[in-house]
């Protein structure tokens, strides 16, 4: 359980934050993730060795859901009916090494997941693409605002920390990690060909997070002509509690948005306000 616990973290969130303040806990239990339905689609291309799972299912605007770390698309599973309900077309990402992915030989990165997913769109013939990050998933969307914005119609990104410090030192603490790191070792064993998937998994992260994510204020500033909503839950059990303010204040014209009796894992534990904080952004007209 320790072993699950550390890996938990690094591959959730990357570094530690000098800021040393409680996080109150909002919910100590997570409910179990509703399966997905069956996809429409299913697919995969090949990039530097390593093979990248999608699959697709519903009609209308594209949107790509990014999961987090040591998760895989499974992740979605309260997301998914109701977007395709909305007439969505959604577009499921096993990121590189998670899931059905495999992990290849390069380093980690998230720049690479981030062309891993313009790889995807490219194979599916999407100009552009709504982008729902959650966590890592919300990293990878706002590189992909950075290197890629024409790619990127709007972008919904939910935990994210762009530097190192805007991680919590304390967030190994978190009780909740004793429920949800035994989750993700067992669906990644379910889903990976891999026998040592997880633990090879474990260590390219580490590897990456010694380092990543790293952009500063100025590069966040590049992301022009894209909507964005920076999102957080207010008790986040492991992004300090000034990071998404910044974010949004870095980030011309992006919004605010921080849910008040939630933390990092609101798509699960607040699914009902989650959906309809998506559909609500979705379905914004203006242009940014």
């Amino acid at each position: 359980m320790r072993l699950h616990n550390a890996v938990l973290l690094t591959v959730w969130v990357g570094g530690t934050s000098a800021v040393p303040a409680a996080v109150p806990q909002v919910a100590q239990s997570v409910p179990a993730v509703p399966a997905l339905p069956p996809m429409a689609f299913e697919g995969a291309v090949t990039r530097g060795g390593a093979k990248i799972w999608f699959g697709t299912v519903g009609k209308g605007p594209p949107v790509i859901l990014l999961h987090g770390g040591l998760s895989s698309s499974r992740a979605w599973g309260a997301q998914v009916p109701a977007l395709v309900m909305a007439g969505y077309r959604v577009v499921l990402i096993d990121s590189r090494g998670h899931g059905r992915s495999t992990l290849g030989a390069r380093p980690l990165s998230y720049e690479l997941m981030a062309q891993d997913v313009i790889a995807v769109m490219d194979s599916l013939a999407l100009r552009r693409a709504a982008i729902i990050g959650w966590s890592d998933g919300a990293i990878i969307g706002l590189v992909l605002a950075m290197r890629h914005g024409a790619r990127v119609d709007r972008i919904y990104a939910f935990g994210a920390n762009m530097d190192q410090k805007g991680v919590r030192n304390d967030a190994v603490e978190a009780p909740v990690l004793r429920e949800i790191a035994p989750r993700l070792a067992a669906d990644h064993a379910d889903l990976s060909r891999d026998p040592n998937g997880f633990l090879a998994l474990h260590r390219a992260v580490r590897t990456m997070q010694k380092t990543q994510p790293r952009y500063r204020a100025q590069q966040l500033a590049s992301i022009r002509d894209v909507a964005v909503t920076i999102a957080d839950g207010a008790h986040d059990e492991f992004i300090t509690d000034v990071h998404p303010g910044y974010l949004a204040h870095a980030i011309p014209c992006a919004k605010l948005e921080i849910y008040p009796n939630a933390g990092h894992f609101a798509p699960w534990q607040n699914a009902a306000t989650f959906n309809r904080a998506l559909l609500a952004f979705l379905g914004l007209k203006d242009s940014p």
